[in-house]
Formats: structure tokens, C-alpha cells, sequence
């Protein structure tokens, strides 16, 4: 008994230090960002300032909102900085509960979950924010002038990041599954009907009201799904067909 409480507690403290390291790189990262916070935050907003009309500005209702705000928004740069660091902390903590060859796998995940985190992030940016924002600015009655408050804008644009680097993931996950045998490639094909169902309805949930932003969520999300199949296909190995023991007699005997 005392043999398992040892255990524990020497995992809840591997756990500890694992959590601090990433949350230090966190905050240096921050630190060092600090000084341009108010400039990440004028990048962060630019996709919605293209949409305003001319001598539109957006709006701060808080008192505080004005520091806070791109406080938060260089947090959120920090963390996705650092991403590669949290990434490996949580990998080196399970580590050693799997097997050598699932360890192996250590490496190329971090990689791949941190690249297509951003890549999911970048191609909200750059594409569906642009896209969002301009058919809102149409659709509006020429009679209102759009003065988004940033708080608010701020929440928007963290949700489609988080929804969007989620999704991204979806190739990562598909191909883990299959790798340690979870799911079989057979499975992945038959359960495409519902993984299409699944993919609009999440998109419903986590994108605003709009046709537009839940589609391309959604999409990509069965795109996505299909290329993890085909990576899932060349990265796992067939079973070997075994043969019966009495076939293998046989063989001998003629």
C-alpha cells in the first residue's frame, strides 16, 4: 500500500514540475511581448478595421478595457509561442506509461499538432475573418455605422481561434487512433456519414449565427478528416494474415 501512495505522489509531483515549466515558458514568452502589446492587438483587429467604413474606429466600453484587452490578446500569442514546449511537457508525462514504439510517436506529434494548430489559426485569420467580416459589413442596413466594442471582439475572434486550430487537429487525432489500434482504417471509411453530421453540428455550436463561418468550419473539418485517413493508411502496417496451424501441417506433409 505505501508502494502505491509512493507512486502517486511521485507522479503528482513529475506532474507539478511538467505544469511549471509550462507555464514559465508561457511567461517569458509574455514578458518579452509585453512592450508591443498594444501592436499585437492592432494586427490581431486588422481583418475588422478593413471592413469599417473610413474614420470608424472601434470602441472600449470598461475603463480598464483599453490595458486589459491587449494584455489578454498578447497572453494568447505567448501560449501559441510556447505551444511547442506545453506540448512536450504533457508528452513527457505520459511517456513513460506506453510502449516503445507508441513513444516514438512522441516527436512527430509534437510537431504536427503545433503546425497545424497554427495552420488552422492563420487560415482563420487570413481567410474565414475576411470573409466573416465583409459579408456582415454588406448585409448591415446602410442606415447603422458598425463600432465593435473590442472586448467582445476579442471573445469572437479567441472562440474561431480555438475552434479552428481544434479542427486542424483532426488529421493528428485520426492518425493516432489508428496507430495504436483503437480504430481500425474499415472503421474510420464507415463512420464518415456521421463524422459529416458531427462536423455541422459542432460548427453550428461553436461559430456565431451565420451560413457562412459554421460552412467553413465545417468543410474543412471533412477534409481534413479524409487526410488523416490516407496518412492513417501509409503510417500503419496491414495485419499479417496468419495462416492456420493445421494448413501449415498440410503443407509439410505433401
Amino acid at each position: 500500500m505505501s508502494e502505491v501512495q509512493e507512486t502517486f505522489i511521485s507522479h503528482l509531483v513529475e506532474l507539478r514540475d511538467r505544469m511549471l515549466r509550462a507555464i514559465v515558458a508561457v511567461i517569458v514568452v509574455f514578458v518579452c511581448l509585453m512592450p508591443w502589446a498594444g501592436d499585437i492587438y492592432d494586427i490581431l483587429a486588422l481583418p475588422m478595421m478593413n471592413t469599417l467604413p473610413e474614420g470608424t474606429h472601434m470602441i472600449a466600453t470598461g475603463v480598464v478595457t483599453p490595458f486589459f484587452v491587449p494584455v489578454k490578446v498578447t497572453l494568447m500569442v505567448s501560449f501559441v509561442l510556447a505551444l511547442p514546449v506545453v506540448l512536450y511537457q504533457a508528452w513527457a508525462f505520459i511517456a513513460p506509461g506506453l510502449y516503445a514504439h507508441e513513444r516514438r510517436l512522441g516527436l512527430p506529434l509534437v510537431l504536427g499538432s503545433t503546425v497545424l494548430f497554427l495552420l488552422g489559426m492563420a487560415f482563420c485569420y487570413f481567410f474565414v475573418f475576411n470573409t466573416v467580416f465583409k459579408f456582415i459589413a454588406e448585409f448591415a442596413p446602410k442606415s447603422i455605422v458598425p463600432a465593435p466594442d473590442i472586448e467582445q471582439y476579442l471573445s469572437f475572434v479567441m472562440t474561431l481561434f480555438l475552434a479552428f486550430g481544434l479542427t486542424f487537429e483532426v488529421p493528428v487525432a485520426v492518425v493516432l487512433l489508428a496507430k495504436v489500434g483503437a480504430v481500425s482504417i474499415e472503421k474510420l471509411k464507415e463512420a464518415r456519414p456521421y463524422v459529416i453530421v458531427g462536423a455541422f453540428v459542432i460548427a453550428a455550436i461553436v461559430t456565431p449565427p451565420d451560413v457562412i463561418s459554421q460552412f467553413m468550419l465545417a468543410v474543412p473539418m471533412c477534409l481534413l478528416y479524409e487526410v488523416g485517413i490516407v496518412l492513417a493508411r501509409f503510417l500503419t502496417k496491414p495485419a499479417e494474415a496468419v495462416e492456420p496451424p493445421g494448413r501449415e501441417l498440410d503443407r509439410i506433409d505433401s
